[in-house]
């Protein structure tokens, strides 16, 4: 049986969905946070030392954990490395439903990526054979329903990508885009500042031109405010903490109050 995406139906629904950014690529890790109870996890291969065959084990393990109080699993968001049509086929094939494609600078770029989420005559993803996605081969129907059941998710993370970003939204079966605050900071002009009011004015713009065009938008911001500042103007999918920091947080914290001669340094984040 195909799994309804519980994610999508939930964006198409305007149900913000708050996640939370997994940079450890480990299966440990990826159950641990799994059982937080977060509505979506994302799965990082851009910024981290990861790869397919580990992120089989993430996705295995993340379906494995079991979030406490009753909430049901957190969906797995994975972030290939780039957008290009061989890594998007592989994790499709490992059963990933949702992808979010980094770098996508125009309604080209976003249309290469809904044809290489689709099969033929609507796209040019490669037919597998049994395939994990299709429960090796048990789920008979799987091509004729996949198309219904996947989410593309593209960034939009420079100054070109803003200015084409009505054109980006607007591609038929892109069904959400990721304002990426870092890279956005410093395609503006401000390096490194993320918070300044004058990237903080072009993302809350982003968020409504985004909703104006019918489709999610979504960010990753751990300044908790900023965060709900982001839900309050219509983002949909929000990415709230970041496994890393967290935990070098929690540690440097520990450290600062057990071991002499220590202080907790001052950390400055990308969000």
């Amino acid at each position: 049986m195909l799994p309804v995406n519980t994610f999508k139906k939930a964006l198409r629904s305007g149900q913000a969905q708050i996640g939370v950014w997994s940079t450890i690529p480990s299966p440990f890790v990826s159950e641990l946070v799994g059982g937080a109870g977060y509505d979506w996890v994302l799965l990082d291969t851009e910024h981290t030392p990861n790869d397919v065959p580990l992120m089989l084990s993430q996705l295995q393990a993340l379906a494995a954990a079991q979030p406490a109080q009753g909430r049901p699993a957190s969906h797995a968001v994975v972030r290939p490395a780039w957008n290009d049509l061989v890594l998007i086929k592989r994790y499709l094939d490992l059963g990933v439903q949702t992808l979010l494609l980094p770098f996508v600078q125009n309604s080209d770029e976003a249309h290469a990526a809904v044809q290489a989420m689709r099969y033929a005559p609507e796209g040019i993803r490669g037919m597998g054979g049994s395939m994990r996605a299709s429960n090796f081969g048990r789920t008979h129907d799987y091509i004729q329903r996949v198309t219904d059941e996947l989410c593309l998710l593209v960034q939009v993370e420079t100054a070109e990508a803003l200015s084409n970003l009505e054109s980006i939204a607007n591609v038929e079966g892109v069904d959400g885009v990721f304002i990426g605050p870092a890279d956005l900071s410093a395609s503006l002009g401000y390096p490194g500042q993320p918070g300044h009011p004058e990237v903080t004015r072009i993302i809350d713009d982003a968020i409504r031109r985004i909703r104006a065009c019918g489709k999610a938008p979504g960010i990753l911001m751990t300044n908790e405010a900023r965060a709900r500042e982001c839900l309050e103007l219509g983002a949909l999918f929000v990415a709230v903490a970041l496994d890393t920091v967290l935990l070098r947080d929690a540690l440097d914290s520990t450290a600062a109050r057990f071991c002499a001669g220590t202080q907790a340094p001052a950390h400055s984040s990308p969000y």
